[in-house]
Formats: structure tokens, sequence, C-alpha cells
């Protein structure tokens, strides 16, 4: 059921504390970590606390927590010191944009150049 965490699900495995991270943030509803395959020097993970496949289910069910997310992902990047000189939050949807991990993140990328559009 979308919300409750699957036991299926990497990232929930990691909220749950049974698969470490990185962790870089957490807050109530977020827990921020490094990426293991990182695209950039900052390359974090943003995650809500609760499951949901994507960003867009996510928002329309939970609206607040989809805006912690984002505000979250801003915070990191003050904390990785790239907000100065730019960074990128990406959402993928679905397997066709890149998404492997079907639970709703958020993407922080900075630290190097970020041409548009990506590779």
């Amino acid at each position: 059921m979308a919300g409750e965490p699957q036991t299926d699900c990497l990232f929930c495995k990691i909220v749950s504390g049974d698969i470490p991270a990185t962790i870089v943030r957490e807050s109530e509803t977020t827990v921020a970590f490094r990426d293991i395959n990182p695209q950039a020097p900052t390359h974090v993970l943003v995650i809500p606390k609760v499951h949901y496949p994507d960003a867009a289910s996510l928002a329309a069910a939970e609206p607040q927590i989809a805006a912690d997310v984002l505000r979250e992902a801003g915070a990191v990047a003050a904390d990785e010191k790239v907000d100065g000189s730019g960074y990128r939050i990406i959402l993928n949807t679905g397997s066709g944009a890149g998404q492997t991990v079907f639970h709703a993140h958020a993407h922080v990328l900075g630290g190097r150049g970020l041409q548009w559009p990506p590779g």
C-alpha cells in the first residue's frame, strides 16, 4: 500500500536502518544520503520516509512531504557548499527516465559543470 514501507524496497530498508548508508541529513519526514555511484562531486539522494513509487505519486498523496523533499534538497546543497556555484535537483520518474529504485527520491548534483541538455 502506498505510504507504507515495502519489504522489497532498497530505500525503505535504508529508512529503517536495515541497510547502511552515509546519511548527511535527516528530518522528521526525509533522509538524505550519499549516492553509491556518484555522477558529480556532490551527489546526494533525498528520500521521503514514506514509500511512494515516484515523485508525482508522492506529491499527489502527500504534498507537504514532497515539499519537504525539495526543501531538504536545498539544505543539502547549502551544507555541501554547492548552492553558490549552482546545483541540480533531479526527480526521475519511470525506467525510461533512468529511475532504478521505485521509491520517490531527488538527486542533488553539484560541484562540477552541469550542461543542458544532460549527456
